[in-house]
């Protein structure tokens, strides 16, 4: 679920990134913290060595002497953490410190500048050592002066120091993953408005996507604008097609029932029969074909809005003056301010479907019920004629329904009708109605609407 997901994606790579940046930072501050404590060690001890040079004499063997020693306790301490060393040729001087141990002259101490150098082994303690070599007479030899310091107080400051530092990295590390979340929020937002445009691009063919705010999401809304263009080219040339097919199939089918009443009238009043069920079965085909041409235009109108009870006492009242419909009792329950957001044709176009299967199955009676409730509106329509199998009912109410899947006395009507209510954003299902026939539900959902 999180490999698929682009926010977690985000927030995971910047909580990452995040991440190795602030280590990287802990690493280099805490280098440079450590390289700070080394020079304030150095400018201390190279003022204590000063002083120390001050004090300093040679004796008559050309030995050091001091006049004054320095004052710090450490170097009045043995094993005290300070040290200092002077020595040449002629002799040593080292403070108290010392005790019975000595700083280690290497042979390449420099003349010209102090060095602060690392060294091991003194008491058990790694220790800083400022050493340089001077000339206090031009004929006498050279003194080395050196100072030490026990390193432990600086590796025991850099631990801490590290401590804190990566407890503070550790909060700001948070307060950034809290403001990535932000900020992935906030860029992916113009996304989720997106999601609702397209819900509409879906319910209305001629719908297209608003300019972005954002020239990164621009050509993402120009490509879908233009993919809904060439869909909605396809779909109407599709749709007229269709039109003009079933429309040039009508020539055909009159000349058929031209000939089928000849052959009635020269006797031969089987082959007339069959080629009138033929016609009659083509003829139903070529109406509901153009019955859908007209309905695929119902998510094209915007702003419609139509009174559910005219239509139905409508199409009764026309079905109520028919042969079939006049032995029928219409039985009408649909709230007066019921509306849908539907095109008046259209919707007549299914109600009539569904009514003229109704009345043409039905022995004496047809209901109509209509309510609705939080997003949805449903129609029920239930006649008291021999119903339909429940096999056959499955068969229907599968997505993919054919005319031959469901009967073959009304089935096309049916299968029509189911087309139309999916046009209109509907759902039909069949079902066994209380009065013993068949239950047609047309269910609008999210369409509800009463005024």
């Amino acid at each position: 679920m999180i490999a698929r997901s682009l926010r977690w994606r985000l927030l995971l790579a910047a909580a990452a990134a995040i991440l190795v940046a602030l280590a990287i930072a802990w690493a280099f501050m805490t280098l440079l913290f450590e390289r700070h404590l080394e020079r304030r060690l150095e400018a201390d001890m190279t003022r204590d060595a000063l002083a120390l040079i001050a004090s300093l004499r040679l004796d008559a063997r050309g030995a050091p002497a001091l006049a004054v020693e320095p004052s710090d306790p450490r170097l009045q301490t043995p094993a005290g953490g300070y040290y200092w060393q002077v020595s040449n040729a002629a002799g040593t001087l080292r403070s108290r410190s010392l005790w019975d141990s000595a700083l280690r002259v290497p042979a390449d101490v420099p003349a010209t500048r102090w060095r602060l150098a690392a060294r091991r082994g003194l008491f058990g303690q790694d220790v800083r050592v400022l050493e340089r070599s001077l000339i206090l007479e031009s004929d006498r030899p050279p003194l080395r002066v050196q100072f030490a310091q026990d390193a432990a107080p600086l590796s025991t400051a850099r631990a801490e120091f590290g401590r804190e530092l990566a407890l503070f990295l550790a909060g700001l590390w948070g307060v950034l993953l809290a403001a990535a979340w932000l900020q992935v929020l906030l860029g992916l937002r113009p996304l989720a408005r997106m999601r609702g445009d397209l819900s509409a691009l879906a319910e209305h063919a001629d719908a297209r996507l608003p300019p972005a705010n954002l020239r990164e999401v621009q050509p993402l809304v120009d490509a879908i604008n233009a993919l809904a263009d060439a869909r909605h080219k396809d779909l109407m040339q599709a749709r007229r097609r269709a039109a003009d097919l079933a429309h040039g199939l009508k020539t055909p089918l009159s000349a058929l029932s031209a000939q089928s009443r000849r052959a009635r009238e020269a006797g031969a009043v089987a082959a007339a029969d069959g080629m009138d069920r033929a016609v009659a079965a083509i003829g139903l085909v070529v109406e509901g074909e153009l019955a859908r041409t007209r309905v695929q235009r119902m998510g094209e109108v915007r702003g419609a809005v139509t009174r559910l009870r005219d239509v139905v006492e409508r199409v009764a009242n026309v079905l109520e003056h028919t042969q079939k419909g006049e032995a029928i009792a219409f039985d009408v329950d649909v709230p007066a301010n019921l509306m849908l957001p539907i095109v008046e044709e259209h919707l007549a176009e299914l109600l009539g479907a569904l009514l003229e299967n109704a009345t043409r199955h039905a022995r004496r009676r047809v209901q109509v019920r209509g309510d609705c409730g939080e997003g949805w509106t449903r129609l029920a329509i239930e006649d008291d004629g021999e119903g339909m199998s429940p096999e056959r009912r499955a068969a229907f109410n599968a997505v993919d329904a054919r005319a031959d899947q469901v009967g073959e006395t009304g089935g096309l009507g049916l299968v029509i009708a189911r087309d139309l209510a999916i046009a209109g954003g509907a759902r039909l299902d069949l079902q066994a109605a209380l009065l013993g026939g068949l239950r047609a539900e047309v269910c609008w959902m999210n369409r509800a609407r009463t005024g």
